[in-house]
């Protein structure tokens, strides 16, 4: 079954070849006249600038991180560490790259039709996909052939018999910890990434809207506005690149929590037999290389699909996929033929074990994720009742925007919530705490296409900035609105896999932290237990659920701060020289991606700070039950949070569009004037909070596995 590793690193080298020659594709195009091409470099610059400075900064603190975990532990993790980092950076650099060169050739492919617009897109976005599947499971299973030994039948027996590995006189399990060492290196890059790219983007956001649109009533991306260019800059930093980091993130922790479940399983369970060990630990690596497989022939079959409706064409690739990606799986598991009669407190005693099991634990994740994607759409898009009675509503003014909108993404937790439940009692009925983590697989493992789909979305968004900048036909900007229309529709699919992937991965992440937080003398126990009546443990749990919320303060008054530094410097600009509103001299556009670069980069990190020193803090302090409390705490709040922000911000998004779509009286009335101060008001919260608290519990989850060993059984205060 090792064979595995093999076969996805080969599915994920043919994606990033597969990649090479999509991007060769999109920038064989032409980029058009010569302003267009002035106004595509202001956006590649700002957003190269961007990046190349919070590179800088992260790359200080992930070496300073793997140099105290080649300390503590062995030089091996830190270099993984290091590893899982660099694959996830490298990803959003060459994603955003082409992105940002990609926009503008689908400005000037625009012009011949909306199928050479809708193709030139999907190309630049299928990029992005590719390279984050690609790039994480070469990663990935390379590490593992480098470790193999780590993770040979041999090493888990001798923990049975001997007891556990110590280094430095803390007991591991090294296997678990060079995959955790892998997943935490991707989550770190994720985090600031999307932290840092969230606030740069929506700051920008709103203070474009606010002055632009709302003050001097001057269209969106209308190039007189000089925080256009870091609007449309900022589309590329969030929304690919902070994107990008986030989904591979979440596709490598999905991966990892099942292995180290398992690796864990046989450890407490001496009667698994090697056999059914490998099968176990290597099903998750074949079963993304299936989906990775099934990605790629879902993109080819867009790309080479000659179809006039984007739409259409993108809901039928997204069948394509997912129907290969499901079909794939069951070949697979058929082959595999787990026999494993999954036993023991936290996995279901069933008697006779069925092959078929862990298939049905991926079918419950795959549906979990489209029906949740479904209430995603339903709640945000104006071709539904709840954002057409928010904008209806916006005729008595901004407050009832606001409130309306806060209210339906708090009612749209409901639904979702209620299929996240259903799909974990399914999956851990079919195949136990295991089959949790193999549903969450079954939610990523064509992320390929995902990505693919969401970045394409910020592309025809920047390249209809560039038509409107450049002062082109209308029309043009008419088609790029349409495929800009159509990928926030379809991006709602992606958000649905995100936040229950991130539910079912980082349940699984927690589980393996109470399994190992068991060890007493050097063993693992078959049934580990958290008291839940614990004083300690409840504490945790409280501890736990507030964090999200400081942590979405956090975020939200980074992005409000540096949209005000933003909002002054745009009026101060209209002001000193009122010819830049009669368009007879150009602002000064760097000013304002200085300015906004400059203030994410220092307000990403005092949240990112707080995610990776709170396992420390409680686990040193109150101890191993008060962090299982703390995770469990976290994933509860953390889930809603995400939901609830995610949709209420794109409902607030998609009623303002509505109203601009001439309904309520259109543009320029003071029901349109509502939605667009809703809308900032949604954009922080569904583009830079909402995303942000997949990564940050699975981040700590991830850091409380592998630094659970080092934390003492009870607070430091009752010794």
């Amino acid at each position: 079954m090792d064979k595995s590793l093999y076969f996805t690193f080969f599915a994920a080298l043919s994606a990033v070849i597969m990649a090479y020659f999509m991007a060769r594709n999109a920038l064989s195009r032409s980029e058009g006249n010569e302003r267009m091409r002035l106004m595509a470099k202001a956006i590649q610059e700002g957003a190269s600038a961007f990046l190349k400075e919070e590179a800088k900064r992260i790359a200080i603190i992930a070496i300073l991180i793997a140099a105290f975990i080649s300390v503590v532990f062995k030089i091996r993790y830190g270099v993984v560490m290091l590893t899982g980092s660099f694959v996830s950076e490298m990803a959003g650099i060459v994603g955003m790259y082409i992105s940002t060169h990609t926009n503008v050739r689908v400005t000037e492919s625009a012009k011949k039709g909306l199928f050479e617009a809708f193709t030139t897109a999907f190309s630049g976005g299928s990029v992005m996909g590719l390279v984050v599947a690609g790039f994480s499971m070469m990663g990935l299973t390379a590490v593992m052939m480098v470790f193999k030994n780590s993770f040979d039948f041999s090493t888990i027996y001798a923990i049975r018999t001997t007891g556990m590995t110590h280094i430095h006189g803390i007991s591991v399990v090294d296997g678990v910890m060079i995959v955790s060492a892998y997943s935490f290196g991707a989550s770190l890059i994720a985090l600031f990434d999307r932290v840092g790219g969230g606030i740069y983007t929506k700051a920008a956001d709103m203070a474009a809207d606010l002055v632009g649109k709302v003050e001097e009533h001057i269209p969106e991306d209308d190039a007189r506005n000089p925080a256009t260019i870091a609007d449309n800059v900022g589309d590329n930093v969030g929304d690919v690149a902070g994107l990008g980091a986030d989904i591979l993130e979440s596709y490598v922790a999905s991966i990892i929590s099942s292995i180290a479940l398992v690796m864990f399983m046989a450890i407490a369970d001496k009667n698994m037999t090697a056999t059914q060990y490998y099968k176990m630990l290597y099903l998750p690596i074949a079963i993304a290389g299936g989906g990775i497989i099934a990605a790629m022939i879902g993109i080819a079959f867009v790309k080479l699909r000659r179809t006039k409706n984007a739409r259409s064409a993108l809901s039928i690739g997204n069948i394509v996929t997912g129907t290969l990606a499901v079909g794939i799986s069951a070949v697979i598991i058929y082959f595999f033929k787990i026999d494993y009669a999954f036993q023991g407190r936290y996995v279901l005693a069933r008697g006779t074990a069925n092959i078929w099991r862990p298939f049905l634990s991926i079918v419950f994740g795959l549906i979990a994720g489209l029906v949740i994607s479904k209430f995603s759409e339903y709640y945000t898009s104006y071709d539904y009742k709840p954002v057409k009675h928010l904008a209806e509503s916006s005729q008595t003014g901004v407050a009832i925007n606001i409130t309306g909108g806060l209210a339906l993404g708090m009612r749209s937790t409901f639904w979702p919530v209620l299929t996240i439940v259903l799909a974990m009692i399914g999956a851990y009925l079919s195949s136990g705490v295991y089959g949790i983590g193999i549903a969450a697989l079954g939610m990523l493992s064509f992320v390929a296409y995902t990505v693919t789909v969401d970045s394409y979305g910020p592309i025809a968004d920047n390249a209809g900035g560039i038509a409107q900048m450049s002062y082109l036909d209308p029309k043009i900007r008419d088609i790029t609105d349409e495929l800009d229309a159509v990928g926030n529709t379809t991006a709602a699919i992606g958000k649905g896999f995100a936040i229950g992937s991130a539910a079912f991965a980082a349940l699984s992440l927690i589980v393996s932290f109470i399994w190992s937080s068991a060890q007493t003398t050097g063993e693992i126990s078959l049934n580990p237990v958290i008291n839940m009546v614990n004083p300690y443990t409840i504490i945790g749990l409280i501890t736990g659920a507030m964090l999200p919320f400081f942590f979405s303060a956090l975020l939200i008054d980074g992005v409000s701060e540096n949209a005000f530094l933003m909002v002054k410097e745009v009026r101060r600009q209209f002001k000193a020289d009122p010819e830049i509103l009669e368009g007879k001299s150009l602002p000064d556009y760097n000013k304002c991606i200085s300015i906004t670069a400059t203030g994410a980069i220092s307000k990403m990190f005092l949240p990112g700070v707080i995610a990776v020193i709170t396992p420390f803090v409680v686990g040193y302090g109150l101890g191993k039950d008060a962090l299982a409390g703390v995770l469990l705490g976290g994933l509860l709040s953390a889930i809603m949070i995400a939901i609830f922000t995610a949709n209420s911000g794109g409902a607030m998004d998609n009623a303002k569009k509505y109203v601009e779509m001439g309904n309520f009286g259109g543009r320029g009335t003071p029901t349109h004037d509502a939605t667009i101060i809703g809308d900032t008001v949604g954009d922080p919260l569904k583009d830079t909070v909402g995303p942000s608290m997949d990564i940050l519990i699975k981040l700590m989850a991830v850091l409380s596995l592998f630094f659970g060993s080092l934390f003492p059984a009870l607070p430091f205060f009752t010794k």
